[in-house]
């Protein structure tokens, strides 16, 4: 999605397209402490303060691309949070909460790992920058 700004000066009106940039990690950051570490964990390794009540427990998030052959499978990742992908698949426990309707906003071009761009809501892609971020091999 493009922006269109409008100036005006004294030599006439200017028009210009703005495309809005990827969130940086510490954006999703934020976004992670707020909804993700409760069960996740401050680091992402799946052991926060609630995952010990949790059956199965939390995953590691810092090997998510370690599991997918060392990359990381964004496409996957922005599916799994926002909740598309839980009612078929199970590796992917149902206690994970479904944080689409909460990760909306104003999108951001995304390549999802197809070439593509792909318009993704802003803290949805932020979160996913984050988590690709903390990924140790």
């Amino acid at each position: 999605m493009k922006y269109w700004m409008m100036a005006v000066g004294a030599a006439g009106v200017f028009v210009a397209c703005a495309t809005p940039e990827m969130p940086l990690p510490p954006e999703g950051a934020a976004l992670y402490d707020e909804n993700c570490a409760l069960c996740h964990g401050p680091g992402g390794r799946g052991d926060g303060p609630l995952a010990a009540g949790l059956d199965p427990a939390p995953a590691d998030l810092t090997r998510i691309a370690a599991r997918n052959g060392g990359v990381f499978p964004r496409a996957d990742a922005l599916s799994t949070i926002d909740g598309y992908t839980r009612m078929d698949r199970a590796d992917i426990p149902q206690e994970m909460p479904e944080f689409g309707l909460l990760l909306r906003g104003e999108t951001v071009p995304v390549d999802v790992g197809d070439g593509k761009l792909t318009p993704v809501p802003r803290p949805l892609a932020a979160l996913m920058v984050y988590l690709e971020s903390i990924q140790e091999s």
